[in-house]
This record gives structure tokens, C-alpha cells and sequence, in this order.
């Protein structure tokens, strides 16, 4: 059965104390873990202490660590920035052994880079820092999810079949966020079918328009069908986390409220939950 979670991908400044009490209270099951620099909870401010303080707060709040996301460009050119980029994905994995709950650790989710023209071109390189990064993931029993991003080299279904392919393990999966094909004008039948098999996590948001001319908002502020897409995520087998992430979109908004778009999104996904008729584990 599903779960329902939030990232906190949507809550730069916001302490995880408070992060972690208001999803609770709210009835998510668990959340996924952002660690890019500028939060709160960045990969270099987690020192032992301090990651045995999040183990303990999870535990006391009754909530799952999905996910880990540790967004980075893999397609880095400068040697530098693909130093520290990978190196911030490689420590996400030692971090999602540290903070795991059972015996299967979090996944590490992140996305590629590039953009959309640049696929065959750039394709052997992603290639090559994908299994480089999923040796490593492997030798300590952690999942890496890709995660295919409108505007990015890998932003087709077709692409990320292509990728899985050639990458060849089973460490490597997807998260599969569903506004970056819904954008494009996938159906979601379509999108579902294609990519829910090799999905580890999934995002969702809400959203309006077309790409380029797309934008992406809270869930309950658009008219995304998320009865349909559970149903079709239950029919095609998926059985793990259905994520909110808030857009940096919507973050940068003047005046946004993380807490009161957390809120809104529990609201309008459990109810969606309610109306597909699928009873969350």
C-alpha cells in the first residue's frame, strides 16, 4: 500500500524541529530529507550529533525517511564543481545509511542536468558519472533515484528507459515526479505505465500551462486529477511513497508560508486518497 510524505524541499529556512513536529501533526507518514547548501539541514552541517538527533526526532514524530534529496548537476564541465557535486551525492549515501530505519536505507534522489537538445550529445557522459555514483551506492546498499526533469537532457520516458538500459542496475531507479510529463502533455495513463515499474519515490505538485510557458503550484491550487493518477500508480503496482515537493516556483513567491503550503498539500492528497479509495499503510 502507499504512504503519503512530503519533501522538505520546500522548506529552505525552516528548522527540522519544526519541519518534522508540523508534518506530523498534519498525519503525513513521512517526509524526504533535502541536504543541498542552503538549507537548514545541509549535508555539511550534519555531523554525527546531529544526524542522531534526526534518527531521534523521525522516531518520536512516528515518520519515515523516504528519500534523501541531494540534487545535483552530474553533467558538471568545470572538474571542481563535479567534485563537490558528486561528492555531496556520495556523502547522501553514507547519510542515508546513518539515518536508515530498516534494513532497506532511504534512496538518494537526484537529477541529471543539461537541457533537452543536449541528449545524444551528453547521454555517454551521464552515463559514466550515473554508474561511477551507483557503484558506490551499491557498496552500501542504497538506491540512487534519478529523477527526470522538464527543461533537463532527460526528460522523456523514452529517454529514461534509454538510460536505465544502459546503466544496468538494479541500484539505479527513478523518481518519478509526474508535473514534469504532465507539463509536456503526457496523459498520465501514459506517463504511469511507462515509468511506475522503476520507480523507487515519486514528487508530486500541482500545475498549470504548458513548457516553456508552465507553472508549478501547491497542491489544491490547480486542477491535477491525483484520483486518477493514484489509481493508475495502485493499478501499475507502486506500493511506496507518493511525495509532495513544493516547487522553488512557489517558494520564492512573495510572503509564501512552508507550513501553511504543507498543510494545504495534506489536506488535498489525503483527500485524494480518500477518493480513490486506497487506505494508506
Amino acid at each position: 500500500m502507499m504512504q503519503l510524505g512530503i519533501s522538505t524541499w520546500g522548506m529552505p529556512t525552516v528548522p527540522i524541529d519544526v519541519a518534522v513536529e508540523h508534518i506530523a501533526k498534519l498525519g503525513f507518514d513521512g517526509l524526504e530529507l533535502t541536504v543541498l547548501p542552503r538549507y537548514t539541514t545541509a549535508l555539511g552541517t550534519l555531523d554525527g550529533a546531529e544526524r542522531r538527533r534526526i534518527s531521534g526526532l523521525l522516531r518520536t514524530h512516528g515518520l519515515t525517511l523516504s528519500a534523501i534529496a541531494a540534487h545535483s548537476n552530474l553533467l558538471a564541465t568545470d572538474p571542481e564543481e563535479y567534485r563537490k557535486e558528486m561528492g555531496r551525492l556520495k556523502g547522501a549515501v553514507d547519510l542515508s545509511v546513518d539515518l536508515a530505519q530498516s534494513a532497506e536505507p532511504p534512496a538518494i534522489n537526484t537529477t541529471g542536468g543539461g537541457v533537452p537538445d543536449e541528449w545524444e550529445a551528453v547521454k555517454p557522459l551521464l552515463v559514466e558519472r550515473l554508474e561511477e555514483l551507483v557503484a558506490y551506492a551499491r557498496s552500501k546498499g542504497v538506491v540512487v533515484a534519478v529523477e527526470p526533469h522538464v527543461g533537463s537532457a532527460l526528460d522523456t520516458p523514452q529517454r529514461v528507459m534509454e538510460l536505465l538500459r544502459l546503466v544496468d542496475s538494479p541500484y539505479l531507479k527513478i523518481n518519478f515526479d509526474i508535473s514534469h510529463f504532465d507539463v509536456l502533455g503526457i496523459p498520465t495513463e501514459v506517463s504511469v505505465a511507462a515509468l511506475a515499474p522503476y520507480a523507487v519515490h515519486t514528487h508530486v505538485k500541482d500545475q498549470r500551462g504548458r513548457y516553456p510557458d508552465h507553472e508549478f503550484l501547491i497542491p489544491g491550487e490547480g486542477d491535477f486529477d491525483y484520483v486518477r493518477y493514484l489509481r493508475a500508480m495502485e493499478l501499475h503496482g507502486y506500493n511506496r511513497f507518493i511525495t509532495v515537493e513544493i516547487s522553488m516556483m512557489v517558494v520564492g513567491r512573495p510572503g509564501y508560508d512552508p507550513l501553511a503550503a504543507a498543510t494545504l498539500s495534506y489536506q488535498t492528497l489525503s483527500e485524494a486518497f480518500r477518493l480513490a479509495g486506497i487506505t494508506r499503510s
